[in-house]
């Protein structure tokens, strides 16, 4: 089911390349197109192939965060990104395939907002659902976006013919956001009509994050709680470290805890490329080979120095070699795909999986009473027991007891269990910005100040040459 689902977005995507490399008129397109459900079904997979694929999330999402956080550094290439004083020439360029295809799917996203409920034998409540998953995608990329550059041009239905949009406010970006993530919460399903599809319950995962963003602790919280009160997803248990490759392993198609993911398949061109190579040596946990551009050290750093070696997510994503950086060098292994073909491996890239949902309850619900609650330390408590290898529903000797913390230090307990539970799924530095600890954290944990323009990604010349609504000097973020 993985593969054919891949397949079909990669199909759409192509029809999607070559419609835009087709200048005739789209309107014409229009009167033959988006008239069926099949035909609504492809131009919404559209939407996946731009923002899933090497360019963005196989690669260049994930692997330009992960050198960020206070647990680790980039090397190679890509080492301009730890020392954090802005980007080279070379990162510049990548974070602008991020833009490029970012955009590309909203563009994909547009289309069927402004086309589908205008098909000819497509239900109403079908239309529905289609462009409730088009506003689930389009949010979560202006979310991206927004946390990355902050405000960026707004392109919807209403303005995608133009090509010069001004520079929207961060203010205006997120409400678009929550204007789109609140449209999908009551037009996708509760269940997913196939693996990788979003439901309800993926919009209300991703309301509890961006209202966290805006200190909107009520509503984070309670967004949080009514996707733990639907019992539909729970923690997938394990009992040695080798048992999370049931969570991220490549053969896996779905699990009891994916809210919402990014698929992959190892069938060129579908696989998780290159940031998922992690092969050195004798070590061959990706089967193409492949990089090791981020890293980071057993001792000196003491966010993984202080990490209790009895929790099995630690043996289960470090292996230590020395690739010229001394002994105590340790590679990432998450996702491992030993037979991974050089189109890629098969693992999933986890946008949204149960135990964030928890860990973001933990914090709002906390958040909002001012004080920890037993709902919330529950909630944390169960990310926590699983990394034992204790059921997580079940009272464990790892639990942590309430009555040892006020509201400050159960937060810094949560930051420090979120940072374990999503190491190198690239959403540490994110937590660390919206928490204004990132660059304390980093001169903490490395010793290096951080350059205030290193706070944010550069607007690309791909945008700033084009779009004349844009000011040159004050349009871009400061630095570049």
């Amino acid at each position: 089911m993985k593969k054919l689902f891949v397949y079909i977005i990669g199909a759409a995507s192509l029809v999607g390349c070559s419609e835009m490399l087709d200048e005739n008129p789209k309107s014409i397109a229009a009167e033959v197109f988006y008239n069926t459900n099949s035909e609504a079904e492809a131009a919404v997979n559209a939407i996946y192939g731009p923002m899933r694929s090497g360019g963005a999330f196989g690669l260049g999402y994930p692997a330009q965060q992960e050198g960020l956080p206070d647990y680790g550094n980039s090397r190679g290439s890509q080492t301009p990104v730890s020392l954090y004083q802005g980007l080279d020439n070379a990162n510049i360029s990548r974070v602008a395939g991020i833009w490029d295809n970012l955009y590309q799917s909203i563009r994909n996203a547009n289309l069927v907002i402004v086309n589908v409920p205008n098909g000819r034998d497509i239900t109403p409540e079908a239309a529905a659902r289609f462009v409730g998953e088009a506003k689930y995608l389009r949010s979560l990329m202006y979310f991206a976006m927004v946390r990355n550059w902050g405000g960026v041009p707004i392109r919807t239905e209403e303005n995608m013919l133009e090509a010069n949009v001004k520079r929207a406010s961060v203010e205006e970006v997120y409400d678009l956001i929550l204007a789109d993530a609140l449209e999908a919460e009551k037009s996708l399903p509760t269940t997913a009509s196939a693996p990788g599809r979003p439901t309800t319950w993926a919009a209300k995962t991703l309301l509890a994050e961006v209202y966290m963003n805006l200190k909107d602790w009520q509503n984070s919280s309670a967004r949080a709680q009514e996707v733990i009160a639907s019992n539909a997803y729970s923690l997938v248990s394990v009992s040695v470290p080798e048992d999370f490759q049931k969570i991220f392993g490549p053969e896996v198609v779905n699990t009891s805890e994916e809210i919402f993911y990014f698929k992959y398949s190892r069938q060129q061109p579908f696989g998780l490329i290159e940031y998922a190579h992690r092969a050195i040596g004798p070590y061959k946990y990706y089967g193409g080979g492949g990089f090791y551009a981020q890293y980071t050290d057993s001792t000196s750093n003491s966010f993984i120095k202080t990490w209790d070696k009895k929790d099995l997510r630690k043996e289960h994503i470090f292996y230590n070699v020395d690739v010229g950086l001394g002994p105590n060098t340790v590679l990432y292994r998450k996702f491992r795909d030993p037979i991974a073909t050089t189109g890629g491996g098969g693992n999933d890239y986890p946008w949204y999986r149960y135990a964030d949902l928890l860990l973001f309850h933990a914090e709002s619900a906390a958040r909002a009473a001012n004080a920890p609650t037993a709902e919330a330390m529950t909630s944390l408590n169960k990310v926590h027991r699983r990394a034992y290898g204790y059921p997580p529903n079940l009272p464990s000797p790892v639990d942590f007891d309430i009555n040892n913390y006020d509201l400050t230090s159960f937060i810094d307990l949560v930051v420090r269990e979120r940072g374990y539970e999503t190491m190198y799924e690239g959403k540490r530095w994110l937590d660390l910005k919206r928490l204004g600890i990132a660059k304390q954290r980093i001169l903490e944990v490395k010793g290096i100040v951080v350059a205030e323009k290193h706070m944010m990604w550069p607007i690309p010349n791909s945008e700033m040459l084009y779009n004349k609504a844009l000011d040159p000097v004050a349009d871009q973020n400061p630095g570049y």
